[in-house]
């Protein structure tokens, strides 16, 4: 069984407010050396056998981001094989 990994990000263009209110909350908790914070998804997708990248790239394409403010990165994470530790 192999996993891929999509992580979702706001265009650079695009303002982040959730990103920017964690920005504005870290010196209250002591961190100030923080430049910025954008906020992004991670979504798992397993296969039943090997990774799929271009049915994988598709779905991500049509239903988990939207390519007018987001990008997306794909990548295959294998999964450990049942009984192995995690």
């Amino acid at each position: 069984m192999a996993r891929v990994v999509v992580d979702v990000m706001l265009k650079p263009e695009i303002l982040d407010p959730q990103g920017q209110a964690v920005a504005n909350a870290l010196p209250r908790l002591g961190v100030a050396d923080v430049a910025s914070v954008r906020i992004g998804k991670r979504i798992e997708i397993e296969f039943a056998g090997a990774a799929d990248l271009d049915r994988a790239r598709e779905i991500a394409d049509k239903l988990l981001a939207n390519p007018v403010i987001e990008d997306f990165t794909l990548r295959v994470e294998e999964t450990p094989a049942e009984g192995e530790g995690q």
